[in-house]
This record gives C-alpha cells, structure tokens and sequence, in this order.
C-alpha cells in the first residue's frame, strides 16, 4: 500500500514582526533591511521607522561609560578650575610623593609621578609623553556636527534610498519631544549615531520641557550633552538633579567623572562612597573608589577595593591583574603569578599576559617556563611598542643569566622596535660603562634624558658619571 504524503502550506512571516525578531536577535543589518523594505511600500509607519532608528543606534553603540577618555581640563580659559596650585594629594596632575623612587622593586610611574595602572583602560592609553598615540589622539568626535551630507527638499521620515536615513536639518524636533514613543529612541540617534550633539540637546531640552521637569533619564541625557560640549558645571547641575529624582548607579558614576575631569578627586571620591551607601558592594562604584585610590597614590586602599570587587565578581580581569601587579611590585612574584595565571585561565590571551607570566617565572627562579612565556609574548606582540617592552624584558632575563652580550642584542633590538625607549637606552648605558666604554655610556644617558626628561635612573646615572 502507497503512503500519501500531506504538504504543508507555510504562510509569509509578517515583515514586521520578522524586524522585530532580528532586532531581538541582534542582526541588526537584516532587521535594518527588511524595515527599509517596509519603509518602501509605507513611508510614513512610525513603527518601522523607529525600529530601524533603534537598529542603527545599536549597531555603532559603544558603553560610552567603559569607552570614556579621561580628560583634564586645560587651566587656560577654564572657568571650573578650582585650584591653579592644588596641594600635593588633591589632585590627579600633581603626585602626592615626588621623591624619585629607584629601587629595584619600585613600580614604574608616568610623567606626572604616578604609578602605572595593571590594566589597559580609558586614561590609561596614551602610551609614553610625545609618543605617536598620544600625537595621534583625537579630539571627541561627539562636538562636531555630523558629516553625512543632508538632503533638502523631503520630509524627515521620507527619505531616498542614496540619501541618509533621517533628514536631521527638516525635524521638527518640538513635535518630536512630546511623542514619548520617539523622543528617547531619535535622541539616541542623534547622540550615537550622527554625533550630532547640538541637535540631540534641543530635543533633550524640548523633551524635559514636556515632561516638566519630572523624567530624571532626559536630566542624565542632558548631561551627557553638556559634558560633550564641554559645559562641565551645567552637567553637574543636570546629574545632580537627576539624582534627586530617581537614584541610580549611573548617575553616580557619570558625577565621578566629571569630577575626575575637572581634577577634584576628593570630591570624586564622596560621591563613590554615597553611592555605595545607597548601593552597598557594587562593583562599577567600586571599581572607580579603587582606580581613584590607585591615580591619588595610595596602593594599599586600592588593592583592598579591587579585593572587593573579586568577593563580588570573581571573573573581573582588572581587578585580578591589579591585585597580581601590586604583589609583584611588593616582592611577591609567587602570589602575583597566582593571579596571572587566573586571568590565563579565564581565556585572555595576550602578549601583556605572558609577559607578565615570565616576569613572574624569572623572580620566582622558576626559570624553566620564563623563556617560553616570554617566546609566546613575542609570537602574539603585534604594536611595536609592546614588543619593545618585550625585549627590554627579555634584556633583564640576560642579565641574570650573567650573559652581557645577550643583554646587549636585546637591548638593541628593542630601540629597533622603539627609538625612543628611554629606559632602553639607560640600560645600554650602564652595560657598556660596565665594559669600559665611558663615552658611548655618556651618549646613551643623554639619548635616554632627551627621550624622557623625567626618568630618574637617567638623571641619577648622568650625574655620577660627570662627576667621576
């Protein structure tokens, strides 16, 4: 006997709803298609015309909290400077303790005195004083208008397939802040997407307006607006409402770093401490108490936040390799190498890592693994910068292997990756002064004084020798 097989018609997804589900679904160029689709056959649908503005945001958005560039302001024509001569301790330009440190365990310092940071983050990126990162950073993209070029002559929702998505200069954007449904998804737009920051604060303004004062996110929004224009005491006012209204872990964070920017820490550091009476051990304020406790000099209260943050979070990567480099830097390599080797497991693998791992290895004698984790940093290192560092560290491997010559070739070999490595360059110095070629030494500290003025082995070693 034949079987008799049954088809099945299958009926078309609604388009809208198939957005929806991308959206959802994080496919955000699908979803963005299938709406300019639907946008085609009915310009005027405010759904898909939302949809497709949130899908544009949400593909370039980037936490502007963890992206943040931590700035100072310049005192020239600053009308938020408090203090032209703050006392040493109270702000995050002047360290609290000038004294060179020049010990074989000091932990290495930036330009302005400060200890440097165990994690790459925003602030911390600006490589060494002239370096070409710091040539090359730019101002913030978010105070400039937006470079799309701007078709005239249609309506704002109408728009043309060659032409951009929303004609920002025909907005009606009165009409716009009392639709609650539009408001806040057009001003991320606006904000995220087209940078335009100008237009994003008149829709904010309008918006806060309509809502008399009562909405505390267009408050922080409006803030953000104003820190973007570099309107500091505006914002402050803004986030300081918006606290009033409604209590919230972002609007403390977001008062830290105006703070921070305009370099009151202490006043950074009550807000923190507020914070985590209303939110007691939350991780985010936590982590800013110990990246402030870290920039004002004070380790020890650092580390001890960070200890914090690994009860709460046991897989938070900065507070793990903070912790590792303060017990390194404290004659602990064994312990630090505990934490390094956390961080391994957890899956990040990098050439800072491992470079770190053969630190550990070299100054904990267990000499067997420091050249391979050494080895495996050269394979990943990729910036020239990096690598530098990586032969510069290799240099001290050769060394306490007492072999001068191998000490020599990595030395050179990392002023081939970087010329302008200070530190580099005094070491070269003194492994040649130790051979007896007093005139090459003599040029090399002064290559290493003119690469990095305020490199204390430079100066120290300089003097000594023109006073032999």
């Amino acid at each position: 006997m034949k079987t008799k097989h049954c088809y099945i018609s299958v009926a078309k997804m609604d388009p809208m709803y198939l957005a929806l589900s991308l959206f959802r679904r994080r496919h955000y160029d699908k979803c963005i298609d299938v709406c300019t689709s639907i946008l085609d056959k009915q310009p005027l649908d405010q759904a898909a015309w939302c949809l497709k503005m949130r899908a544009l945001t949400q593909r370039v958005y980037v936490d502007d909290l963890e992206s943040e560039e931590t700035t100072f302001q310049e005192d020239i024509l600053d009308n938020s400077v408090v203090a032209t001569a703050p006392r040493p301790g109270t702000s995050l330009k002047t360290p609290a303790n000038t004294v060179p440190v020049t010990s074989l365990g000091a932990r290495p310092r930036t330009s302005t005195g400060r200890p440097m940071s165990g994690v790459v983050r925003p602030g911390t990126q600006s490589g060494r004083p002239g370096s070409a990162l710091e040539r090359l950073r730019t101002s913030r993209g978010a105070t400039g208008q937006s470079a799309r070029a701007i078709r005239l002559g249609t309506a704002a929702m109408l728009t043309q397939k060659d032409g951009p998505f929303i004609q920002v200069s025909r907005l009606n954007l009165s009409k716009y802040a009392n639709n609650k449904c539009l408001n806040k998804p057009l001003f991320e737009y606006l904000f995220y997407h087209e940078g335009d920051v100008r237009n994003a604060m008149e829709l904010a303004v309008l918006a806060t307006q309509a809502c008399e004062f009562q909405d505390w996110w267009w408050k922080t929004q409006l803030a953000k607006c104003y820190l973007a224009l570099n309107l500091i005491r505006d914002g402050e006012q803004q986030l300081k409402s918006a606290l009033k209204q409604h209590v919230h872990i972002e609007g403390f964070i977001r008062l830290t770093r105006l703070y921070i920017r305009i370099d009151q820490p202490m006043k950074a550091t009550e807000v923190c401490k507020q914070g985590l009476e209303l939110f007691p051990n939350d991780v985010s304020i936590m982590t800013e108490l110990a990246r402030l406790s870290e920039a004002l000099n004070e380790p020890q209260a650092s580390v001890k936040y960070y200890r914090s943050i690994v009860n709460e979070d046991a897989m938070n990567t900065e507070a793990i390799a903070c912790i590792g480099m303060y017990h390194f830097y404290n004659n602990q390599p064994e312990l630090a190498l505990r934490y390094y080797r956390r961080v391994l497991i957890m899956g990040a693998h990098s050439a800072e890592l491992y470079n770190n791992l053969g630190l550990c290895c070299l100054y904990s004698q267990q000499l067997d693994l420091t050249m391979a984790c050494f080895q495996r940093a050269l394979d990943l290192a990729t910036d020239p910068l990096l690598k530098a560092d990586v032969w510069y560290n290799l240099s001290h491997v050769a060394i306490a292997a007492g072999d001068i010559a191998l000490a020599i070739q990595c030395l050179n070999l990392c002023l081939c990756a970087d010329s302008s490595h200070a530190s580099a360059f005094n070491n070269l110095a003194v492994l040649h002064h130790k051979s007896g070629k007093t005139h090459l030494a003599r040029a090399y500290f002064a290559s290493a004084k003119g690469h990095e003025p305020a490199l204390p082995e430079a100066l120290i070693n300089l003097d000594i020798l023109q006073q032999a």
